[in-house]
């Protein structure tokens, strides 16, 4: 028998899936994951409105924004 969890919107969750994402919220992820992961966000969205975005936009463009000290 599966049970699924209805989330948010009223899409059905598996059990799997609820804990899966239940460990998710636990991770933390390092100065470098944080700049990759919010790289690829970038491109993925620059990406749906211009075929011809590459890596290296994303990666001049990221290069160019002073970001905070740690």
């Amino acid at each position: 028998m599966r049970l699924y969890i209805v989330g948010y919107w009223g899409c059905r969750m598996s059990e799997e899936l609820e804990r899966l994402l239940a460990m998710a919220k636990n991770v933390k992820m390092t100065p470098e994951e944080q700049e990759k992961q919010r790289r690829s966000f970038a491109y993925g969205n620059a990406r749906i409105e211009n075929e011809h975005i590459t890596w290296e936009h994303i990666d001049k463009a990221a290069d160019s924004i002073p970001r905070a000290k740690e």
